[in-house]
């Protein structure tokens, strides 16, 4: 796609400081405190979408609304992306809206297969979704958890397993991490740290807390 941009170069635009960029495009969340001033800046969040000829993701709750652009539907973005985020953030300063990091976050199930084995017409049929590329299955509607299918290393037969994916934005991994710790949580594997660790629940369930798609130059 022309004007196809990283992460990375998303974030060397000014005027973003309150976007991240996760799986699937760049977020924002803005605190609000009545549900009628979020509904507005819905309202101004479709006529920025109708000036550019780009629509994203919205999420209005009493709490705030949640913005999500992307240009491609694996998430990758493009200068248009720039634009609207910029005059999003522009239209929730007027309204006097807050931007809140902390409160993003993009949940996946990642299922792990053996050799010659797929699942994915499973899930996919189970939870009413469909495919995107070669190795996902997601909601049509974009609205709830992702799940990505890959080679269980090494192989064990006939024994499936999963883990949850949790993308962050990078600055709050640190503080995630660190809830999960004083939850009764340890930390299975730090080898990618600051950008991804791999936890295990008190009953060693498998999460993984991932600020890495914030900086990615990919």
């Amino acid at each position: 796609m022309a004007g196809r941009i990283t992460a990375r170069r998303f974030h060397e635009h000014e005027g973003l400081d309150d976007w991240r960029v996760l799986f699937w495009g760049a977020h924002a969340f803005f605190r609000s405190d009545d549900f009628a001033t979020a509904a507005r800046l819905v309202a101004e969040i479709a006529v920025v979408a109708a000036d550019l000829d780009h629509a994203p993701d919205v999420d209005l709750r009493p709490e705030g609304v949640t913005v999500r652009t992307r240009s491609e539907p694996d998430g990758h973005l493009a200068l248009v992306d720039v634009h609207l985020a910029q005059r999003v953030s522009r239209a929730a300063a007027e309204l006097g809206l807050i931007a809140d990091p902390s409160m993003l976050a993009v949940v996946g199930i990642a299922v792990a297969e053996d050799t010659g084995v797929d699942t994915r017409p499973f899930w996919r049929a189970a939870l009413g979704y469909v495919d995107l590329g070669e190795e996902d299955a997601v909601d049509p509607l974009r609205r709830n958890p992702h799940t990505w299918f890959h080679t269980l290393t090494p192989p064990r037969p006939r024994r499936g397993r999963t883990h949850i994916d949790v993308s962050v934005p990078a600055d709050q991994v640190e503080a995630r991490v660190a809830a999960c710790l004083a939850a009764g949580g340890r930390i299975a594997d730090d080898s990618n740290a600051p950008y991804t660790y791999t936890l295990a629940s008190p009953d060693n369930h498998g999460i993984d807390i991932a600020g890495w798609a914030d900086h990615s130059d990919l």
